[in-house]
């Protein structure tokens, strides 16, 4: 059952929406995190040590993360497979293009497989920024979030990076909640 369902335009676009809402939830929660920056360096380093201690003394130090990073790499990965098979088989069954472009596809919806690689892009260049500091353009200090999210953004083209990565979030954001919810029988 489960094969026959991966296998159907159907099934996978149900995979998309599920896993696009579990990490819709996640960047939800990134986001609300994130705001503990506005309350200055305790708080927001307090937050960041919180997060590795969840679920202790049953979970060992950073477990919480790491389950909670599994979970992310499979929805991201089913979300790209399924975006991906989908693609190929709109190609497929219509090899040429229309004469005329669908006047009600929004921006949003005309941008979204570019808008995927971008956003896939970003979350690499983002985690190698600010996780493992391999790509961070100032002097990176492993257990001091606070002083590594000040440094990063005191770089212009940081800036910048970040700002074209959230304008192709809120695009893609925008195309996918319609979309699942379209899915799923929602709206």
């Amino acid at each position: 059952m489960i094969r026959s369902a991966w296998g159907s335009t159907i099934g996978k676009k149900v995979v998309m929406a599920v896993t696009g809402f579990i990490m819709l939830g996640f960047l939800v929660l990134h986001l609300y995190g994130h705001l503990k920056i506005f309350f200055g360096l305790h708080d927001y380093n307090h937050y960041s040590h919180w997060l590795r201690t969840i679920g202790e003394p049953a979970l060992h130090y950073g477990w919480f993360l790491w389950v909670l990073r599994v979970v992310l790499i499979l929805s991201v990965i089913g979300h790209g497979v399924s975006a991906y098979q989908l693609s190929r088989r709109d190609i497929k069954a219509r090899p040429s293009k229309y004469v005329h472009k669908k006047p009600r596809a929004s921006y949003a919806t005309r941008t979204m497989r570019w808008g995927g690689v971008i956003l896939g892009l970003y979350v690499v260049w983002h985690i190698l920024d600010l996780t493992t500091g391999t790509v961070h353009s100032g002097g990176f200090e492993e257990g001091h979030p606070y002083e590594n999210l000040v440094d990063t953004f005191s770089v212009w083209w940081n800036n910048v990076i970040y700002i074209v990565a959230m304008l192709a979030l809120g695009l893609h954001v925008r195309h996918g909640l319609w979309s699942a919810a379209q899915t799923l029988g929602i709206g």
